[in-house]
């Protein structure tokens, strides 16, 4: 890549809208910086510009994803309440993804900024697993740390069924607030 000719401003950011848009899974901003010739920290700023202009791009723990329309498949939706230790946070996301519910994101209300959300989007168990080592390599703290474990997700399914079942396993596991 030392040969590649460093993409400037707007076509850097053509490109990467373009990558983006074409990938069915998540790109790393280092993976996004060496095609660009660029450093990953360029790209973070690149992406912060392209959501200011309304592009759908979230920044996952696998990386970047542009939301596309799923015209094809209708996907139910919900906001549930949970609680628990931070170290239920694997068993309670593989219950979610063992009941085909992706964990859009996770919720909470701080005292001073008031609701905090940051994307998961975690479909199966190895993406679970995914942002469990990611969580453990940065020792970074979860958000429910600031809340005694009590969080709010937005899930989503291709059923309404498939949203209740997976309610009725995070109760009998103890997380689900009623």
């Amino acid at each position: 890549m030392k040969d590649q000719k460093k993409l400037l401003g707007e076509d850097r950011r053509i490109m990467l809208l373009d990558m983006l848009r074409k990938s069915n899974s998540p790109l790393t901003g280092s993976e996004l910086a060496a095609h660009a010739n660029v450093s990953r920290q360029v790209i973070v700023g690149d992406i912060t510009l392209l959501k200011a202009k309304n592009e759908p791009i979230i920044a996952t723990s696998q990386g970047y994803i542009y939301l596309k329309e799923r015209n094809s498949e209708q996907l139910f939706e919900r906001t549930i309440a949970c609680s628990h230790t931070p170290e239920d946070t694997e068993s309670e996301l593989c219950l979610l993804v063992d009941h085909g519910v992706t964990v859009k994101d996770v919720k909470i209300e701080h005292p001073v900024y008031g609701d905090l959300t940051a994307s998961i989007m975690v479909s199966s168990r190895h993406e679970v697993l995914q942002f469990i080592e990611k969580l453990k390599s940065s020792n970074a703290s979860l958000l429910s740390a600031l809340t005694d474990g009590i969080h709010l997700h937005t899930i989503t399914a291709s059923s309404e069924e498939a949203l209740d079942h997976a309610e009725l396993a995070l109760l009998k596991a103890g997380y689900l607030i009623q």
